[in-house]
């Protein structure tokens, strides 16, 4: 749908954990490798988020659905949530790679930083 999500500025950085001795042992998987690649991104939390139940008070946790066609783009936890490079991340507001497109500026000129947008659900 080419929803809107947010910026570059709104992504929040973590320090990668230490890969798979930082998961339980029966979330590890059988590649140990050590330098793994965060699957997701994590943003702040944000206006769109309303309809999500985010802010409402009685959610702790729940799924991040886009703000135009309410396709599931991540989840959110207040508690936090483990990243896939092993990392602790608190409060969590992940949002999959595999969701978004990240448009630079040269691809769009009006653009003065990189933007995140919804995929269509079919090219999910």
């Amino acid at each position: 749908c080419r929803f809107v999500i947010g910026t570059e500025v709104n992504v929040l950085q973590h320090e990668s954990g230490t890969g798979q001795t930082s998961f339980k042992f029966r979330k590890r998987d059988a590649s140990s490798g050590e330098n793994v690649k965060c699957s997701s991104l994590f943003i702040e939390p944000m206006k769109w988020m309303l309809q999500s139940g985010v802010v409402d008070g009685y959610h702790v946790e729940g799924k991040l659905l886009c703000g135009q066609c309410e396709a599931r783009l991540g989840a959110f936890n207040w508690s936090g949530q483990q990243c896939s490079c092993g990392a602790w991340v608190t409060p969590s507001f992940q949002i999959h790679n595999g969701k978004v497109d990240v448009l630079k500026p040269l691809q769009q000129p009006k653009l003065t930083t990189p933007v995140l947008v919804a995929r269509p659900p079919s090219q999910q």
